[in-house]
C-alpha cells in the first residue's frame, strides 16, 4: 500500500484545521474563523484499503509577537521536515499573499513533494482564483483547488497526495484517527468555544488546562482552569452574574459528550496569569513546545 506523512503547512486562517478534518472524515482539529486556533501539531489520519495519509495539522504561520507565538512557528516549521509530502493551504478568498509566495519558494523543487490547495474557492471571487492559479502555475508543485465546506475537489485532493506517497507499511497499524488523547481534544473543544464567543485579544491570551478527567459509568467528570492574562479579561470571560462563562461551557459540555459518547459534569475555573504566554516556565507547564528543543 502507499503510506506516508503529509505535513499541513500555510498562513493562519487559511482553513487547514477544517481541510484537515474534511480529509480524515472526523474532527481532530478545532476550527474557528480567528487565526491562531491551532497552537499545536495534530495528527489526523485517513487509512483506507490501499493507502494511509497522516495528516500533520500545524499552527497558521505568520509574524510572532509573544512566546508563545514563537512556539507555534518552530512546531509549524519542523512539521514541514522528515515528512514525504507538504500540503501548502492557500486562502483562495484572500488571495494569494507574499507570505504565500515565499512558502512555494521555499518547499517548491526539494525532495519532498510539494502540494498547494486552494482553499475556500466556494466564497473565492472568480478573477482572485484564477490570478492565483496563473501565480503558481510555472511553480514544481501540484495543483487543485477545493473546498472543504462543499467537499468540492476533495477526492481529487486525496488522490495527487497518494500518488506522492511511497509504498511502504502504514505509520499505524491500529485503527485510530488521531494521536492525541482524549484529555488532550477535551481542553481544546473548551478553547474553541471560548474563541467562537469571545472577541478580539481575549481568546488568543487564554489557555486551557483540563486538570480532572475521571470516568464512572456512564458519565465523565472534567474540569478545566480557564487561563488568562489580566483581570479585566477574567471579568468579561466569567461574565455578569457568571452568564458569559455558563454559556460556553454549555456549549464545549454538548461537544464533550457528543466526543465521549457519555454525559458529561463539566466543571470550570477562570485564573489569571499575567503574561503567560511569554513565561517560558508556563508554556512548557501548559504543554507548549514540549517536544521542541
Amino acid at each position: 500500500m502507499r503510506a506516508g506523512i503529509v505535513a499541513v503547512i500555510g498562513r493562519a486562517n487559511a482553513g487547514k484545521s477544517t481541510l484537515v478534518n474534511v480529509l480524515v472524515g472526523e474532527k481532530v482539529s478545532i476550527v474557528s474563523p480567528k487565526p491562531q486556533t491551532t497552537r499545536d501539531r495534530i495528527l489526523g489520519v485517513l487509512t483506507e484499503k490501499d493507502y494511509q495519509i497522516v495528516f500533520e495539522d500545524t499552527p497558521g504561520i505568520y509574524k510572532a509577537d509573544n512566546a508563545l507565538n514563537a512556539v507555534m512557528q518552530k512546531t509549524a516549521e519542523r512539521a514541514a521536515k522528515d515528512v514525504d509530502a507538504v500540503l501548502l493551504v492557500v486562502d483562495a478568498h484572500a488571495g494569494l499573499s507574499e507570505t504565500d509566495r515565499r512558502l512555494v519558494k521555499k518547499y517548491a523543487g526539494k525532495e519532498i513533494p510539494l502540494m498547494v490547495a486552494l482553499s475556500k474557492t466556494d466564497i473565492s471571487a472568480e478573477e482572485t482564483l484564477i490570478a492565483a492559479v496563473r501565480a503558481l502555475k510555472d511553480e514544481k508543485a501540484e495543483l487543485v483547488p477545493v473546498s472543504a465546506r462543499k467537499g468540492t475537489n476533495v477526492k481529487e485532493l486525496k488522490k495527487v497526495l497518494v500518488s506522492l506517497l511511497p509504498e511502504r507499511e502504514p505509520v499505524f497499524s491500529q485503527p485510530v484517527v488521531s494521536d492525541k488523547s482524549e484529555r488532550f481534544m477535551l481542553g481544546e473543544i473548551m478553547r474553541e468555544k471560548i474563541l467562537l464567543k469571545f472577541d478580539k485579544e481575549i481568546p488568543h491570551g487564554v489557555a486551557v488546562i483540563v486538570h480532572t478527567f475521571k470516568t464512572e459509568g456512564g458519565v465523565a467528570e472534567v474540569g478545566v482552569d480557564i487561563v488568562c492574562e489580566k483581570p479585566n479579561h477574567k471579568a468579561i470571560l466569567i461574565g455578569k452574574g457568571g452568564r458569559a462563562m455558563k454559556e460556553a461551557a454549555s456549549f464545549a459540555r454538548e461537544d464533550m459528550e457528543k466526543f465521549l459518547g457519555r454525559k458529561v459534569f463539566l466543571t470550570t475555573y477562570v485564573r489569571v496569569k499575567e503574561d503567560w504566554r511569554n513565561r517560558p516556565a508556563l508554556l512548557g507547564e501548559y504543554g507548549y513546545g514540549k517536544s521542541e528543543t
